[in-house]
């Protein structure tokens, strides 16, 4: 058995069966990957992948199984390459991150470009995604970090840890007649047609949950989840729109309103995570912190040592997070 073929395994998988396509991604023959698989299937004594003439049409049950775990020692070779080059070159290499449009947009700008700036030499790649593309992402080991807002549960086999709370923002045309009351109540937003977030993005379940809680039922006209494309539609008369407070740019954004809603929905926590047993570098290490001060090395280290999702929580229990 060659590292070589469960890199083939788990590529091809991860291709939608396509062999042509694995070949391309990995620079070489169709006609070799498909030998080495069948060399594999021959030492193990069962198949991989179904067939159907020299088509691969689905992945065995004990395919599944093999191909999990190959993923999972490519995850540990890959550790290793990691281990050697924090030693032979600390400030070399690659991060690779999945998170929203929102986080992307407006929370991780000033980060990263303080980032590159001390490290120059690391490969940034950034990856967005609903919240189960992220999960899945950093479970499978494409990305290293993750971080999301919504869809928690989700991310039960990573280390998740608080960064920032954050609350909403009403946005609308000036001379809106919302702009006429001094506090706002979930009644008078409920009034209007709302342009927000798809539900699953950046925070919309606390929203649904707040309007629920009063009996309301919203009329959303429209959804996005891309902040700007929902301040387009507000200009257009859609609705008035729902966004991170964050996402609302004095500057670029002055022919909006924004009006306060934060005594109206439960603030929302963005976190950051890693997959359990990811060696961290020492830049990964420093890009946490850039992203969320409080998560010093010492801390992340201790997240790293607990064991369950109850222990991190009670780790961080005690810590006032910055809102946002």
């Amino acid at each position: 058995m060659k590292l070589q073929q469960l890199r083939y395994i788990w590529e091809v998988a991860h291709h939608d069966l396509n062999v042509s396509a694995t070949a391309q991604s990995l620079y070489t023959s169709q006609p070799g990957i498909s030998k080495q698989i069948r060399l594999l299937e021959d030492e193990l004594g069962v198949e991989i992948f179904a067939r159907s003439g020299k088509h691969l049409t689905h992945i065995t049950p004990a395919g599944e199984a093999i191909i999990k775990t190959a993923g999972e020692v490519l995850r540990k070779v890959e550790g290793i390459k990691q281990v050697a080059q924090e030693f032979s070159d600390e400030r070399k290499g690659a991060l690779s991150i999945a998170t929203t449009h929102t986080q992307a947009r407006y929370a991780l700008p000033p980060v990263i470009r303080e980032f590159m700036s001390n490290y120059p030499d690391v490969a940034l790649h950034m990856h967005q995604g609903t919240p189960l593309q992220i999960s899945e992402l950093a479970a499978d080991g494409t990305v290293d970090f993750a971080i999301a807002t919504e869809a928690l549960e989700l991310f039960g086999d990573l280390i998740m840890m608080p960064c920032y709370r954050w609350n909403r923002t009403v946005l609308v045309p000036r001379n809106h007649p919302l702009t006429q009351i001094s506090r706002l109540q979930l009644k008078d937003v409920a009034e209007f047609p709302i342009v927000t977030y798809v539900f699953g993005f950046t925070g919309r379940s606390k929203l649904d949950e707040a309007f629920i809680e009063e009996g309301l039922s919203p009329k959303v006209v429209f959804t996005a989840a891309d902040a700007d494309v929902i301040k387009t539609y507000v200009r257009l008369g859609l609705g008035i729109g729902i966004v991170a407070k964050m996402a609302y740019d004095p500057e670029l954004d002055s022919d909006l309103v924004p009006l306060d809603v934060s005594h109206l929905f439960d603030a929302s926590v963005t976190k950051i995570g890693f997959r359990r047993g990811t060696f961290l570098r020492g830049y990964m290490y420093e890009f946490i912190e850039l992203f969320a001060p409080h998560l010093t090395r010492e801390l992340v280290d201790e997240a790293y040592r607990r064991h369950s999702k109850s222990e991190i929580e009670e780790l961080f229990a005690h810590i006032d997070l910055p809102v946002y």
